[in-house]
């Protein structure tokens, strides 16, 4: 479907569930036009339905392990839209919580391809797009994680992939000037979602305890994103942490 001419066009990975739906549901509130990209296209209709009575949406299952499934993401958007003003590289997964030995090479590398290649590729992808659109340019947001600041136990695969995504978020900001592309992180803290609902049992802590860790309304997160998505391109969101006030992060290790 075509976005009216108001329209701006946002691109969300792992739009179908959690963070991404929320983010994608608070964009399309926001005004854009969203493009619901993730693995399960019943997930992401349930997002698009979700959000049918105020916002223009695009369901577009793509694998972010496949890098000709980004590719034909990206032709889809264009071809669509004409244009991308703001993606949001969301989607991510984590290894199983083993002992560090433990982590197998295929793990490894499952979480690496999500975490890390698949937002580098959509980035590049995002760039062609952007840097030849009129008006030119647009914004780049980027999913870390409070483990882009301190691990949790057994996550060294997640976390590795959460400080490397600052490495991107870095790069792609420096990067992108010459295109008036700008690109900002937001560093999420115990967000109620699906994936962290096995916090209600405790989860365990550097002393080796559980414990029960407090989380917060993932609308928070989709306020935020919303907040680095319409700033104008003159200025720049590098870094966003929003977490729950109470989780055990700082003073964490």
């Amino acid at each position: 479907m075509a976005a009216p001419a108001s329209h701006k066009v946002a691109l969300v990975t792992g739009a179908g569930s959690g963070v991404g739906r929320a983010s994608a549901l608070a964009l399309m509130k926001a005004g854009f036009a969203v493009v619901l990209a993730g693995r399960r296209a019943d997930a992401l209709n349930q997002t698009a339905d979700a959000g049918k009575t105020f916002g223009t949406s695009l369901v577009v299952p793509s694998d972010m392990t496949d890098p000709a499934s980004i590719a034909a993401l990206f032709a889809k958007t264009k071809e669509t839209f004409g244009r991308l003003d703001v993606l949001f590289n969301n989607a991510g997964i984590g290894a199983p919580p083993v002992p560090f030995e433990d982590v197998t090479v295929e793990q490894w590398k499952a979480v690496v391809d999500t975490n890390l290649t698949a937002p580098f590729l959509c980035t590049q992808h995002a760039f062609r797009i952007m840097k030849d659109q009129t008006p030119r340019g647009g914004r780049i947001i980027n999913n870390g994680s409070i483990s882009a600041y301190a691990p949790r136990p057994f996550s060294a695969a997640y976390t590795s992939t959460k400080h490397a995504i600052t490495g991107l978020t870095r790069s792609t900001s420096l990067d992108g000037r010459a295109y008036d592309i700008a690109c900002g992180q937001i560093d999420i803290g115990n967000a109620a979602t699906e994936m962290t609902a096995r916090m209600a049992d405790g989860v365990l802590q550097p002393d080796g305890r559980k414990m029960i860790e407090p989380r917060m309304d993932v609308e928070n997160v989709a306020e935020a994103v919303v907040f680095m998505a319409t700033r104008s391109l003159d200025a720049n969101v590098m870094f966003l942490n929003v977490m729950a006030t109470k989780m055990p992060f700082v003073g964490r290790g």
